[in-house]
């Protein structure tokens, strides 16, 4: 049988939906940086971890108090800035993914 695709994953093969208003996120890849004395810094050598990403998936949102959907306000796609320690993260097929709480989304970058 064949599996229906998530509308929720539309740019990944990822079959994984998030709950409530949580939001998976790609985080942005960090690239080698030069010292200003021509040192080449890997990114592993680096402790920060990225704090932007791309939404590739959304929950259905958050109940309010009169127990109404509040859906999140960002969607599939977005390019998002996110709290330094406001995510959990996951490893799906080797990559790194973050899950967030839309609390922890900081801003939407146009």
């Amino acid at each position: 049988m064949k599996k229906k695709p998530n509308k929720t994953t539309d740019k990944t093969n990822i079959n994984i939906k998030p709950l409530g208003d949580r939001i998976l996120v790609k985080p942005d890849e960090v690239e080698d940086e030069k010292s200003p004395g021509g040192i080449i810094i890997p990114d592993t050598a680096r402790k920060e971890k990225p704090e932007r990403g791309e939404v590739i998936a959304i929950g259905p949102g958050k109940r309010g108090d009169d127990n109404e959907l509040i859906p999140v306000d960002v969607k599939v796609g977005d390019t998002v800035v996110f709290s330094k320690y406001g995510y959990d993260e996951i490893k799906i097929d080797d990559e790194e993914y973050y899950i967030i709480s839309e609390s922890n989304i900081l801003a939407i970058i146009k």
